[in-house]
């Protein structure tokens, strides 16, 4: 297949996309979403100035840039694309056991000064504090695929006047989620992830979930109350499984240990159980989970198997990040700030969910990575190789212009789309 055909393919990809968004938004919303995602993918780039060339539009840039700076203020733009992408998420990839990882970031600004309700964060990179804003991202998975579908992706300042706490901001993003999937799927969250209001709003819903816990956790275990690490040198391993992560690096195998104890949360009557894991580091990884119903070795094991998706998790947020220049954000008002996040969630969730997982499978998306023409191939997480080609068929496809976006039917399987769009 031409590159030229391959560009126009994925140019209908894009329209049949915007689709989704026509029952919620007006036509001139629409519009904008197109301009802006085009812009973004030809660009990989969140600045205006870099979007608006990415369009070639003939007009001057400034122009451009004014139009799309004034649309980005639009209220509810957020709250509509995070609706959307999580209803259609919720039809086509949330199953019964998919994981839904929440993962709060952070986007540092290194240089900037003026930008609104900059605001002291730990840079997870670095490990430092510094300038810039909070963030939380959701990604469903599979255990067993190597699928990311991106669900959310907010950001916030404990500056800004609406700002009431992170717990709200975390809870924000998981209601929004069950709002359209309901009880299905199993919340995952790292440290940090078992505070009493996050655990009381996942039982009350009622939500299944594996969180990480930290060492002084309390629970409580035949009828006594416990700090979670002094539970753990009790538990008994009784099961054991090695397991290999390819790094950039090299390949680490981890010999592991793992176990559980039956426990409850303080003040509450739910069983839950408390799954300990030996072999990743000096300490014990403590995962408390209502999923396991027995203390059998496939029941925890999927726990365990569960909790290391977070590694594949890591990789996305970090092509979300360097795909997009995500941290080179330089709007000067908040609404357009939490707006652009919206947009780069429509932009990945094109990319990763869209467009198809399967590099071997979808034609489209095999003929979009050859595109890319990267000097490695196709990586394992090969959503970089995607997002390269698409930005190289925009730049030669020349100036967008969106011809219609009529409303995707419900039943729209994405992956279907790759074969018949001409």
């Amino acid at each position: 297949m031409k590159d030229t055909q391959i560009a126009f393919k994925t140019r209908a990809q894009l329209e049949q996309f915007l689709g989704i968004f026509s029952p919620r938004f007006s036509k001139p919303a629409v519009k904008f979403l197109g301009d802006m995602l085009y812009g973004l993918q030809a660009a990989k780039d969140v600045k205006l100035s870099c979007i608006g060339r990415g369009l070639a539009e003939d007009i001057a840039l400034k122009k451009t840039e004014e139009r799309l700076s004034n649309n980005l203020k639009r209220e509810g733009l957020a709250e509509g694309v995070f609706q959307t992408i999580a209803q259609h998420a919720a039809q086509h990839h949330i199953q019964n056991d998919t994981l839904l990882v929440i993962d709060p970031s952070d986007i540092r600004k290194y240089y900037a000064e003026k930008m609104p309700y900059l605001a002291k964060i730990r840079d997870g990179s670095e490990k430092e504090l510094g300038n810039g804003y909070w963030a939380c991202a959701a990604i469903a998975c599979e255990r067993a695929s190597h699928r990311l579908v991106p669900l959310h992706l907010r950001l916030w300042s404990q500056n800004a006047p609406d700002f009431t706490s992170e717990n709200d901001e975390i809870l924000a993003v998981i209601h929004a989620i069950r709002a359209e999937a309901g009880t299905r799927g199993i919340y995952m969250l790292d440290r940090g992830g078992d505070r009493g209001i996050l655990l009381d709003t996942l039982l009350d819903n009622p939500l299944r979930f594996i969180i990480r816990l930290v060492g002084d956790r309390h629970l409580v275990w035949r009828g006594k109350t416990l700090a979670a690490e002094d539970l753990a040198a009790r538990c008994p391993m009784r099961y054991k499984e090695v397991i290999h992560r390819e790094t950039e690096e090299s390949q680490k195998v981890y010999e592991l240990e793992y176990g559980a104890m039956e426990v409850t949360l303080p003040k509450r009557a739910e069983a839950l159980r408390l799954v300990v894991v030996r072999g990743f580091g000096e300490k014990p990884l403590m995962l408390l989970t209502n999923t396991a119903q027995t203390d059998s070795r496939k029941s925890l094991w999927q726990v365990v198997e569960g909790y290391m998706t977070r590694w594949r998790v890591e990789d996305a947020i970090r092509f979300i990040k360097q795909s997009y220049r995500l941290e080179d954000i330089r709007l000067m008002e908040y609404t357009r700030l939490k707006n652009m996040m919206a947009v780069v969630l429509a932009a990945v969730y094109f990319v990763a969910a869209w467009l198809g997982e399967g590099v071997r499978q979808a034609i489209l998306v095999r003929n979009i990575t050859r595109v890319s023409k990267r000097l490695f191939g196709v990586p394992d997480f090969h959503y970089y190789a995607l997002a390269d080609g698409l930005s190289r068929l925009f730049v030669r496809c020349g100036r967008w212009c969106l011809r219609q976006a009529r409303a995707a039917p419900p039943d729209a399987h994405p992956e279907l789309n790759l074969y018949d769009s001409g």
